[in-house]
């Protein structure tokens, strides 16, 4: 799920970094090392997630787990909505002392290039059974779980895709259509979306037509990346290309494009005043992975069903965003953990998780599941969103994260915040969003 989470990396992170069955879903035909319920002693199963709304939707997987397997027994706690400066530097800290970590635990994409250069702190995956599952996920997916010694170590939960969502009551106060197909044709390129967002403005409604800057730069570089090799602020030898990148400018010119016309609320996402504004009507467009529908849904609350809708996103595809489970060596039930994990990864993991939160699935059998494929989400109007994000995510191509992706993304992002609220001078924005990337990468 991602960053549906706030990003940064403190001093403390950077201190702390010094066979499995498909048991009820699953993929493929995996046995496991420990069959269900089959622990001589009961054991009990820690996963540790993050995320805002309803986080990695996993409340009815695991009901249904723990009511089949009385003697492996999960334990689901979602720690934070705040993934790299709440659960990243935790999670670090308890991996380096060896204690504290879930058996289960989830890794949001932009972390995982630092995880996966230290296999010393997560269990072999393979040795349970797990690299049977290679064909259900596509390769990305699958190569990301790979880590420095080319172990498996994670298998893939959601992946993002992409949308716009957009508040229909605003939009039909500013006299824009609100029918999702005809809102879709309003912006099939960035500049026809920066168009309607001057004629949402001129309308006066009193809502902006966007949240901040981080929210669109995210869709708009992980939509420009796969155009320029694939690759964001790192290439794949680690190295620091962020002035290099066509990808990373072009972003950060149409965020100062936005903010300079006025068309942003200057809300600095995952904030209290971003929640906010999201249930009242602060503003009425903000870019959507399919995580981000839960998290609106669990912001906006009950009140607002309906007033939010689902539209296609400038470009017409892109991804931001998914997610990965892995098990942390210093786990006591590490079998157990692996069947878990298994299952949460599996076909029923998935589906459940896209029901419950909207987790679009990275597992091919689930994406091909008419539970998935023809699901409608009630909150966003019936959406279909099971066939709006199947279509966004057909033809995705990887992006490459480096070891030090976080880092870097929390330091330019502020200033990209420091720009839209007028603490940083537009003319000097991108020098210091330079300088203030380069020292992260360190």
């Amino acid at each position: 799920m991602t960053n549906h989470k706030r990003f940064v990396v403190t001093g403390l992170a950077l201190t702390a970094l010094a066979t499995v069955a498909a048991c009820s879903g699953g993929g493929g035909n995996t046995q496991t090392a420990t069959q269900s319920g089959s622990a001589a002693e009961p054991v009990t199963i820690n996963v540790h997630t993050f995320g805002g709304g309803e986080n990695f939707g996993y409340d009815e997987a695991v009901k249904k787990w723990n009511a089949e397997h009385p003697n492996i027994q999960i334990k689901y706690q979602n720690l934070t909505d705040r993934f790299e400066d709440v659960y990243l530097p935790q999670l670090l800290q308890r991996l380096q002392a060896g204690a504290g970590a879930g058996d289960v635990v989830g890794i949001d994409e932009g972390a995982m290039g630092l995880m996966a250069a230290r296999p010393q702190f997560f269990t072999d995956l393979s040795q349970y059974g797990l690299d049977s599952r290679k064909a259900d996920f596509p390769a990305a997916k699958w190569e990301a779980g790979l880590n420095a010694d080319g172990k498996l170590f994670a298998l893939g939960t959601d992946m993002g895709g992409m949308t716009m969502c957009y508040r229909k009551d605003l939009f039909e106060k500013a006299g824009l259509p609100t029918d999702r197909e005809e809102v879709g044709k309003l912006w099939p390129d960035w500049n026809a979306f920066f168009e309607t967002g001057k004629k949402f403005e001129a309308a006066k409604t009193g809502a902006k037509f966007m949240d901040g800057p981080n929210t669109i730069y995210n869709v708009i570089l992980f939509q420009e990346a796969p155009k320029n090799g694939n690759v964001a602020y790192f290439d794949k030898s680690n190295q620091l290309i962020l002035e290099k990148n066509p990808a990373i400018k072009t972003s950060f010119d149409w965020v100062q494009k936005f903010s300079q016309a006025g068309l942003t609320a200057k809300l600095q996402a995952w904030s209290p005043a971003w929640d906010k504004a999201i249930k009242g009507g602060g503003f009425a467009t903000m870019g959507c992975p399919s995580w981000m529908l839960g998290v609106i849904e669990g912001k906006a609350g009950e009140s607002n069903k309906g007033n939010w809708d689902v539209a296609a996103v400038p470009g017409g595809s892109g991804n931001w965003g998914g997610s990965w489970l892995a098990v942390p060596k210093q786990s006591k039930h590490p079998k157990e953990a692996a069947e878990v994990l298994n299952y949460l990864t599996g076909k029923e993991g998935h589906v459940a998780a896209f029901k419950e939160a909207g987790a679009f699935p990275s597992s091919i059998p689930a994406q091909q599941d008419t539970e998935v494929s023809g699901l409608k989400n009630a909150y966003f109007n019936d959406a279909p969103t099971g066939q709006i994000f199947s279509a966004s995510v057909a033809n995705l191509q990887p992006v490459f994260f480096g070891e030090k992706h976080a880092q870097v993304k929390t330091a330019v992002e502020k200033v990209l915040e420091g720009m839209d609220q007028g603490a940083v001078k537009y003319d000097e924005a991108w020098s210091k969003f330079v300088e203030a990337g380069v020292k992260a990468a360190g």
